[in-house]
Order: structure tokens, then C-alpha cells, then sequence
């Protein structure tokens, strides 16, 4: 088909969102075949021509950071600690991610997967065409498994990619407590070796921090995720500096998320190792932190940003990824242009993908056409959704 009267953003070239006023997409095979201005369409390109009356087309848009797969919510904790309860008082009566951890390993596959489906279709329904999904709260082999299973079968149902990460090394559960070594060789490696037997497993991810797990303890899992063949990725530096930048780039890391606490150095680190920084205003916003990641740095390093909705019970309860390049806008002065490129073209990189995030001969026609004029509209806009149509591997 061709896409003609349209203002297309590329995503790639020197001009601003790669722009292209009144132009033409030439869609075949699920692929791009041609992108250019429609005075320039060449006389061998034919087919069905649909009219689009002016309006964007946009690379399908990634979320490259998400929890969506879990049991049950935490709203009930919410609502205390607006209350005036502390984190021990919410720990007492059975809340935070203990809570999360009991009802997902209480959750059936079918339960898991119907849940995430309600998650995947919100995304889905913003012009979203490939989401990353985590494990992480089963915190046991058998549970860990059973998310990543649920997660697979997200795409057998919906029109959407999905890429998984292994993070069993989320939290310690309470029966390792004090003990996270233990529980990284007992539980992580054998749930992880398991996973990647089953083809489960795309990335693998961890959370480096305090009330979590240390770089040294993280490294066998690393070590183990280098001899499988399998990617790596972190929660890093999120509520304070425990030198997981400095662990992920050591291992060539597609991404390292949160880094609110990231230093110059560590900026450094991952530009030189090609490391995505994945930004997520959501968690920020949730947990009213204050620390905002060095985003002059980033881009005084060249250090790619992704930005992701991380969409979780607990610390980011949040399914639009418009709303989440807002919040990059808003709360830690990313441009409109630098937000558009965080949810297609650098958050493809930060999961691996490398036929898609941008309008460009070879590239998987996923696209997302919108009731806008101007790229930064998609920014701009709070609470609403100007989607027009979406195409998903030329479909659609």
C-alpha cells in the first residue's frame, strides 16, 4: 500500500525528527519499500493508495520497560501511605513487593496472562507495537518460569512484539533472607538456565541497589548470562549510587534504567559501551523522588535515552506512554524530539531490535498515524490520545 499526504517522522537523518512534509510511504512485504516526499514517489512504486489528509505517521512506539505481568495491586498501600503510614508500617501489614510476590505466585499462567493482556491493550491502544516484559515477582524458579510463559503468549494474541527479561534477581524473597548469594545460585541460575532452555528469555536483568542486590552480587548472573548468549540489562542506580552503571557496561549492556543517581563517569561508561540510558519519569514521579538523572551529561556524552512507562503494581502504576513522554518532558527537560526518539528509535536499541524504531527502506512496517500536525503535539498533549490508526507489520 502507499500512505500518501502524510507528514512522516522518520526518526532518522540530521533534520528534526527526521521530518518529511508532504510525503509518501510505500509499505510491501510488511516492510518499508520507499519513504520520501510524494513529488519524488517513483513511477515503479504502485499499489493501493490511501489519502491520509495531512496527517503525522511516527514509527510505531516501544515501551521498553514494563512489570506488566504480575498478581493482584498494591492500591490498598496507596491508600495507606497517603495516610500518613511509613514503608515499615506498610512492610508490617503484608504490603509492598512481599505483597506482589504472594499474590503472583498464587496467580495461574491463564491469570497472569489475562491480567497483562488488560495492560498490553492500554499500551496498544497509544500506538504501541513492541513492549518488554520482566519477570520478577515469583522470586522461585516455578513462579519465574510461569510470568515468562505468560508473557510469550502476550503475542500470540495481540498484534504486538514482545521481548522478555529474566529479573529474579528483583528482590530476595523471605525465605533467602540475609542470604542473597545463596539465593542467586540456587534460584536465579537454575530459573535462568531453565528459561533460556525453554527460549524464554531474551534479556537478562537485575536491581542493583541497598535494599536489593550488590555488584558483586549480581556479577555470577552476569556471568552466567554471557555464557547462554543472552543480552543484559539493569536497574541502576535508581535511589543511590551502588556502582551498577559501572557493572552493566563492563558486560556491554543493552540499557541501564532509572539512573537518577548516575555520575559524569558513569555517563561516560555508557556512551563508550554503546549502553541506552532508559529513563522512567513514572517511578520518579510515584515515589516523589527528587534526584533527577544527569540528563545534561547523557547528552553531552552522546549516551542514547530511552524512555519507558515501567508500568508495575507498585513504584510506577502507569500504562500510557504518552503520558510517560510528558513526564520526560515536564520533569527532567527532555525536548519534545529527544522524547519521540526515547519511545521508537533508542528504545528499539535499548531491547536489541534493530529492524524497527524508525521509518526507513528494510525496516518492519510498524506505524503509528495520528490526528496531530506536529510531532511535539504527542508531548504536549495530558490525557489525551490523538491515535489515529496503528500498523503492525503492515497490517492494520
Amino acid at each position: 500500500m502507499i500512505l500518501s499526504n502524510a507528514t512522516v517522522a522518520t526518526m532518522t537523518g540530521r533534520e528534526p525528527y527526521g521530518l518529511i512534509r508532504d510525503a509518501a510511504v510505500v509499505v510491501r512485504d510488511g516492510r518499508i519499500a520507499w519513504v520520501g516526499p510524494e513529488a519524488d514517489l517513483p513511477a515503479d512504486q504502485d499499489g493501493p493508495r490511501e489519502d491520509l489528509g495531512g496527517r503525522l505517521v511516527t514509527p510505531g512506539l516501544i515501551d521498553c520497560h514494563t512489570h506488566i505481568v504480575h498478581g493482584g495491586d498494591r492500591a490498598g498501600e496507596f491508600e495507606m501511605r497517603l495516610e500518613g503510614a511509613s514503608y515499615e508500617e506498610v512492610a508490617r501489614a503484608g504490603g509492598g513487593i512481599v505483597s506482589t510476590v504472594k499474590a503472583t505466585r498464587a496467580a495461574s499462567e491463564e491469570a497472569l496472562l489475562s491480567g497483562a493482556l488488560r495492560f498490553a491493550d492500554a499500551l496498544i491502544s497509544e500506538g504501541v507495537t513492541a513492549i518488554e516484559v520482566k519477570s520478577g515477582y515469583g522470586l522461585d524458579i516455578e513462579t519465574e518460569l510461569r510470568m515468562l510463559r505468560a508473557a510469550r503468549a502476550i503475542e500470540r494474541l495481540r498484534p504486538v512484539r514482545v521481548k522478555t527479561s529474566f529479573l529474579g534477581a528483583h528482590a530476595v524473597p523471605a525465605e533467602y533472607a540475609g542470604r542473597n548469594a545463596a539465593y542467586i545460585e540456587e534460584v536465579c541460575l537454575p530459573a535462568l538456565r531453565q528459561a533460556a532452555a525453554e527460549r524464554l528469555v531474551d534479556a537478562v536483568d537485575g536491581f542493583c541497589e541497598g535494599i536489593a542486590f550488590s555488584a558483586a552480587e549480581l556479577k555470577p548472573l552476569f556471568d552466567a548470562a554471557r555464557d547462554l548468549g543472552l543480552p543484559v540489562k539493569l536497574h541502576a542506580e535508581q535511589l543511590s549510587h551502588q556502582g551498577g552503571v559501572q557493572l552493566a557496561t563492563r558486560y556491554g549492556a543493552l540499557s541501564a534504567d532509572h539512573v537518577e543517581y548516575a555520575t559524569e563517569a558513569d555517563a561516560r561508561a555508557m556512551a563508550e559501551a554503546g549502553s541506552v540510558a532508559v529513563i522512567l519519569p513514572g517511578a520518579f514521579y510515584t515515589l516523589r523522588e527528587t534526584q533527577a538523572p544527569p540528563i545534561e551529561a547523557f547528552r553531552a556524552h552522546g549516551v542514547a535515552m530511552a524512555l519507558a512507562t515501567d508500568c508495575n503494581p507498585g513504584s510506577s502504576p502507569m500504562a500510557s506512554l504518552l503520558l510517560t513522554m510528558n513526564m520526560g518532558c515536564t520533569l527532567f527537560r527532555m525536548t519534545p524530539e529527544e522524547a519521540l526518539a526515547g519511545v521508537t528509535r533508542h528504545a528499539a536499541r535499548a531491547l536489541g531490535l534493530q529492524d524497527t524504531g524508525a521509518i526507513a527502506p528494510g525496516q518492519r512496517a510498524d506505524l503509528a498515524i495520528w490526528d496531530v500536525g506536529k510531532p511535539a503535539e504527542l508531548a504536549y498533549r495530558i490525557g489525551y490520545n490523538p491515535l489515529y490508526r496503528r500498523i503492525f507489520g503492515g497490517e492494520g
